[in-house]
């Protein structure tokens, strides 16, 4: 199995790189130290090293410097991940040592696929899709629409790269309001709410749904990081959620729930 080490200094960004590789089958080892990194690389066996930029302390073109300094780090496939994405900028990256970059914000749908052109053997299974790339146009999708509804943006982006590649169709909503508006256009096979979010949250939603004969039967699961409080859960259900899935999210386990309600998104015809 391939290991990759990430390193910013951004949690978030180093959250969401990780997770986006380990949904697809790959080990990934991670550190918001740009220094203690280089330590890590040196002791493990990485196959490619994805590296942020601005960074407090070392930064990525001073890690790059001693990275390929090293003789027992010169082949090693380096990756930029950066915000700096001008022509100057992309001509310093590369005197610097990198092998590539790749800008952000990342694209989580493309974002595996990046990382992969710098290995030598990807990942092969099951659990990896068949992407897409801006020379060839997406298919058109068939499957069956999700709602997701989330206050942030990045929880939105983990939900669709566990489920686009699978093919369900995403809809996003970062309010209630939103949601609604959304489902009036065009009526979701299924519901993906978190429970706390700024203004009204999951259980208005859910309120609202059962509210409306046509809506009420479309399947309901909440998402929450912060609350696994049985009370929640109890009141969730009563509401009619079909389940409750405790963050962060397993991809697999998340398909899994949804094709045990609603189906495979390849497969439907919804």
């Amino acid at each position: 199995m391939s290991r990759i080490l990430v390193i910013d200094d951004n949690r978030t960004n180093l959250e969401l790189m990780c997770y986006l590789l380990r949904a697809f089958g790959y080990e990934c080892d991670s550190t918001r130290d740009a220094a203690a990194g280089l330590e890590q690389a040196v002791e493990a066996n990485y196959e490619v090293v994805l590296v942020d930029i601005l960074m407090p302390g070392m930064d990525g073109y001073e890690f790059a410097r001693r990275f390929k300094a090293d003789p027992r780090l010169a082949g090693v496939p380096l990756v930029a991940v950066t915000a700096l994405a001008m022509p100057g900028d992309r001509d310093r990256i590369a005197k610097a040592g990198f092998d590539g970059y790749i800008a952000k914000p990342i694209d989580p749908q493309r974002f595996v696929q990046q990382v992969e052109s710098r290995l030598q053997a990807p990942v092969v299974g099951a659990r990896t899709p068949s992407y897409t790339t801006e020379s060839s146009p997406r298919p058109e999708q068939r499957g069956p629409i999700v709602l997701a509804v989330d206050d942030l943006q990045t929880n939105l982006d983990v939900i669709r790269a566990s489920l686009a590649p699978f093919g369900y169709r995403i809809a996003e909503a970062h309010t209630v309001r939103e949601a609604i508006d959304l489902i009036e256009r065009a009526l979701p096979a299924l519901i993906v709410c978190d429970l706390h979010m700024p203004g009204e949250g999951g259980f208005a939603l859910i309120e609202r749904i059962r509210e409306h004969e046509r809506w009420r039967a479309i399947p309901f699961i909440f998402l929450s990081s912060t609350a696994w409080q049985t009370k929640d859960r109890r009141r969730g259900m009563e509401l009619g959620a079909r389940k409750f899935i405790l963050r962060p999210i397993d991809p697999e386990r998340l398909r899994r729930e949804i094709e045990e309600l609603i189906g495979r998104g390849d497969d439907s015809d919804r």
